[in-house]
């Protein structure tokens, strides 16, 4: 059987490893290649060294080095990172799996761009679980498009950057969108001292960052004598990992395109 040449983007941080452990699990894939910025941790060693198995495959800062032998990276890199490491995939043909998050407009559209000659998939959240709750958003939305307030509620770990996460602002333009309002209108993103009473059709976002929180979202619809809470909670980033795996494979048959998670489930 041939094996799906994986390359990890990140591969010193928490979620490389997580990645890393997971390819190396799975019997269809090998690790061909693990990318990392300059002075990060293990650069230069074997990038399973920390699991105490040797892959023969060393985390690299040099790009070209590190996607050399790869069919696809996987990366959950910061933007500029994962932009670098889309200018040197264009000109090697190596599929991408992106669940970086915060890019601005200019950054999406480089994406968009770069998808007409190079497939990939590009997702806010790469969790198969996410991904159904996505689902059942859409459909709450739309049967409690009025008489309901709308709070998103988002929590995760001490080090992440960008506020609101990803996956919350999806959700947030999930809401927006069965709601016929564009999410840019619509959304509170703070909320301190005599704010006045709630205007009707706001899209509210609750941030929390602390300890070491993996990932929890919650979207609750509040009416008039109830209040319905759709929640997900990520107690470990193995969820993220195999479905970045789940994209990786559902690019081996695309020649081009940008597509989301909703496209590799089949939603």
């Amino acid at each position: 059987m041939t094996k799906l040449r994986i390359a990890v983007a990140g591969a010193s941080g928490r979620m490389g490893h997580m990645l890393i452990e997971t390819i190396l699990a799975a019997p269809d894939m090998e690790l061909a290649g693990a990318l990392d910025v300059a002075g990060s941790p293990g650069m230069g060693e074997d990038a399973a060294a920390w699991l105490g198995r040797q892959t023969g495959v060393r985390i690299t800062a040099d790009i070209a080095q590190g996607l050399s032998k790869a069919d696809c990276l996987i990366d959950f890199m910061r933007p500029d990172g994962t932009l670098a490491h889309l200018a040197v995939a264009k000109t090697k043909g190596v599929k991408m799996v992106i669940g970086t998050t915060g890019f601005d407009e200019a950054g999406k559209q480089a994406l968009k761009d770069a998808s007409q000659h190079l497939p990939m998939v590009f997702a806010p959240n790469m969790s198969v679980g996410v991904n159904a709750t996505f689902k059942l958003i859409e459909l709450a939305a739309r049967i409690m498009y009025s008489g309901y307030d709308i709070e998103i509620i988002e929590a995760h770990h001490r080090h992440k950057v960008d506020a609101p996460s990803g996956t919350a602002l999806h959700m947030g333009e999930i809401v927006a969108r069965e709601l016929g309002v564009e999410l840019d209108e619509k959304a509170v993103y703070a909320r301190q001292g005599n704010t006045g009473a709630r205007e009707a059709g706001t899209i509210g976002f609750t941030t929390i960052r602390g300890g070491d929180i993996v990932g929890d979202h919650t979207v609750l619809f509040a009416g008039p004598g109830e209040r319905i809470e759709i929640t997900h909670k990520s107690s470990s980033r193995q969820s993220y990992a195999e479905g970045a795996l789940r994209a990786a494979r559902f690019l081996t048959t695309k020649t081009s395109g940008l597509y989301d998670m909703q496209a590799v489930l089949g939603l």
